[in-house]
């Protein structure tokens, strides 16, 4: 029955975008405060929870979205892991790493994905704080460092939640081999991604305030 309805829900929201399970609790529970304000709305003549359930349920299968991006990337390319706006694109505390951090709004797609066909390292997780995503401060927050190396390059991902954002999950293990552009994981609601290159190393080919979105843009080339 389940099946059936992210099905339905599927054809109507987002077409051939079908939600990650990691939704399939929050679209539920929607959909049953749906159905009980549908009954509300029929014995008692009141449509709130009705409209309440519907609107929940539209927004829980919009962000959990997960649409269909299957592309091909060169060795040299360097791969946009998530979607949203261009926040910063500079060396932090070592001058020998440069930073890309994108920021993802609640309406953006929050899955993260492989910037380059590689290994992933051993996983970094840190509990931190809970800042608004776009403030510089959010680079304390909690955050989930996702190192992919191949052939001596790297580009690493990390998953950084926000003032809303609660839950990181990651859907790699270290040693795994991943191409690029695949999907790694999830950050929900509202949060930010950075991505950590060898500086000198990299061309860079977005800047900030531009849109991007994973698996799809081409964030830079290695030289």
């Amino acid at each position: 029955m389940l099946k059936d309805f992210f099905g339905t829900l599927t054809f109507f929201f987002a077409g051939t975008a079908s939600p990650v399970k990691e939704g399939h609790a929050l679209i539920s529970i929607s959909f049953i405060i749906t159905a009980t304000g549908l009954l509300t709305a029929f014995f008692f003549n009141f449509r709130a929870l009705f409209w309440l359930g519907i609107l929940l349920t539209a927004f829980c299968f919009y962000f959990f979205r997960d649409p269909m991006r299957d592309y091909e990337f060169s060795p040299d390319e360097i791969v946009c892991p998530a979607d949203g706006h261009v926040l910063s694109i500079k060396t932090e505390k070592d001058p020998n790493i440069l930073v890309v951090r994108i920021f993802l709004s609640v309406f953006d797609v929050h899955i993260q994905r492989a910037t380059i066909a590689g290994e992933v390292g051993q996983q970094v997780y840190h509990k931190g704080s809970f800042a608004f995503a776009n403030a510089d401060s959010a680079a304390d927050n909690e955050r989930n460092l996702i190192p992919l190396a191949a052939d001596g390059r790297f580009a690493n991902v990390e998953q950084i939640t926000g003032a809303i954002a609660r839950r990181i999950v990651s859907w790699v293990k270290d040693g795994q081999r991943v191409r690029a552009g695949e999907k790694i994981g999830m950050i929900y609601f509202g949060s930010q991604v950075a991505v950590y290159l060898p500086a000198g190393s990299v061309r860079v080919l977005v800047r900030p305030g531009q849109k991007v979105q994973g698996g799809i843009t081409v964030l830079g080339l290695f030289k």
